[in-house]
């Protein structure tokens, strides 16, 4: 994303500003069937049966399944398919991106000592993207509030001379100085009142009340949403099988995330009476930062054919940092004539680094394994998404931010179903997968349901895979955190092409 630094802000004393929400205590607890594409054919219901990369990822006990050294690397194509309702209007949207999505290595230490219970020992390394940020929609509509009362939502009550410019003092100066001393929230009031949105009562520096130079009527709004980014991995992976029966094995998992989001507001009124006829509103958002998480699983042979996993992944310890960029547009009318003001500070706001703890998850796998003809496997997952958690808590808005996770949130279960049938060299695969929202509330997001196959063929050392898959999600997207908290509703669809190499040495 572009960055247009005239001045850094550090913006210490209040931490508020686009992320640090329930919205981004979500986005970054929450995965995907990423990987491989054999996992990604079988919808990832991967957990009792291992011997693939992206099957560790699941169970770090997958990786004693292999024989001998195993390397994979893995491309694909991501799609997104979105239709926004708001206010009764249709916008649709859809975006491709080619993606490099994991690549990974198992080396396998055979014991050769008969006494010894270890039959053999691995070490394993893999890269993989946990998610994918890139998304964009469009909204528009005819709406009976105005970004108006996200100005006056955030003014009310503060002083005039904390968010207004000194004679002679620029719109950059003034903005940074503002947020410095005072916070992000003294940053939209001046916003709004230097663009003339916001009518003070009176000019008089203790002045705390104010009004608004757009009439209430209709409004025409466009918004545009935009992201991009990722959340990815490397993994460190270590696995044994103890006698014929039994495998175990530790994932340590450093987690890196970049998030990058930016909206945009264009809004237009007639209103009798409104002096301000046009507003243009841009926020930039950009979230990066790293986290650390474990894993321990196991996997027991339980007969010819019976497979049974379990697994246990830690929370995520992220710490991040967020920066914004904003400006604001606007047109008025006085005296017959219209004047445009434009508030473009040029800065970048940088926030003190914050903590996300995301809730820890419970899987357990069965597979049954029918030697040369194929398989069948089924995953359980279990997470409680209200235990995730701001820090640090003694942070106000953080404590109130953990108080709505604990309200809004719950525990939402996975259910993952996968097939593969053999002939010979050929594979074919299938398999589909069920995700609860975990939202209370499912008007805020529901149930994630998707499908997917896919076909492999072996040549022996060298297998080649292909995948399709293919999901499906509603939401409601929130346009400000305050004041304008009208929803847009977002039908998503999102389709997956993937093709690995896999080579056993």
């Amino acid at each position: 994303m572009k960055k247009l630094l005239l001045l850094f802000v550090g913006v210490l004393v209040m931490p508020l500003c686009y992320g640090q929400d329930i919205t981004d205590a979500v986005r970054y607890s929450t995965g995907d069937v990423k990987g491989t594409a054999r996992f990604r054919g079988m919808s990832g219901a991967f957990g009792a049966l291992g011997g693939d990369m992206s099957a560790v990822s699941i169970n770090p006990a997958g990786s004693a399944i292999f024989n001998s050294t195993h390397l994979s690397f893995t491309l694909g194509t991501e799609a997104v398919d979105n239709t926004a309702e708001y206010f009764g209007n249709y916008n649709n949207s859809s975006d491709s991106f080619f993606k490099f999505s994991q690549a990974g290595s198992a080396f396998v230490f055979k014991n050769n000592d008969q006494s010894s219970p270890f039959n053999k020992l691995v070490l394993g390394f893999a890269y993989e993207r946990t998610g994918n940020f890139d998304n964009t929609f469009f909204a528009s509509g005819i709406n009976n509030n105005s970004i108006d009362s996200y100005f006056l939502a955030n003014a009310q009550g503060l002083p005039l001379e904390e968010i207004s410019a000194f004679p002679g003092e620029s719109y950059t100066y003034a903005y940074g100085e503002i947020g410095a001393a005072y916070g992000s929230q003294h940053q939209q009031a001046f916003l709004g009142y230097e663009s003339f949105i916001l009518e003070p009562d009176t000019f008089q520096d203790n002045n705390t009340n104010y009004t608004s130079n757009i009439a209430p009527g209709s409004f025409r709004q466009d918004y545009s949403f935009a992201s991009s980014g990722y959340n990815s991995k490397f993994t460190m992976n270590g696995a044994a099988q103890i006698e014929d029966n039994i495998y175990l094995g530790v994932n340590l998992n450093s987690h890196f995330l970049n998030y990058n989001q930016s909206t945009y507001l264009y809004e237009t009124n007639d209103n009798t009476g409104s002096v301000v006829k046009e507003v243009g509103f841009r926020n930039n958002l950009s979230t990066y930062g790293s986290g650390f998480s474990f894993q321990v699983g196991g996997i027991a042979k339980v007969g010819d054919i019976l497979r049974l996993g379990i697994a246990y992944d830690s929370p995520i310890w992220y710490r991040l940092n967020d920066e914004t960029t904003q400006y604001i547009t606007t047109t008025r009318e006085e005296s017959d004539n219209y004047i445009r003001q434009i508030i473009d500070p040029r800065i970048v706001n940088i926030f003190a680094y914050y903590k996300i703890q995301t809730p820890s998850k419970l899987t357990g796998s069965m597979a049954l394994v029918l030697g040369k003809i194929g398989l069948l496997s089924f995953d359980y997952s279990r997470k409680n998404y209200s235990n995730t958690k701001f820090s640090p808590s003694s942070d106000p808005h953080f404590s109130d931010q953990n108080r709505l996770i604990t309200n809004s949130l719950k525990a939402a279960n996975s259910y993952k179903v996968g097939g593969e049938v053999r002939h010979k060299q050929l594979s074919l695969r299938g398999g589909y997968r069920f995700e609860q929202s975990p939202y209370r509330d499912s008007n805020i997001q529901d149930d994630l349901t998707g499908y997917s196959f896919g076909l492999g063929y072996n040549f022996g050392n060298t297998r080649f895979d292909f995948a399709y898959d293919q999901a499906k999600q509603t939401s409601s997207h929130q346009l400000y955190n305050i004041g304008l908290t009208d929803t847009a509703n977002v039908d998503s669809k999102y389709s997956n092409f993937t093709f690995t190499i896999a080579v056993t040495l």
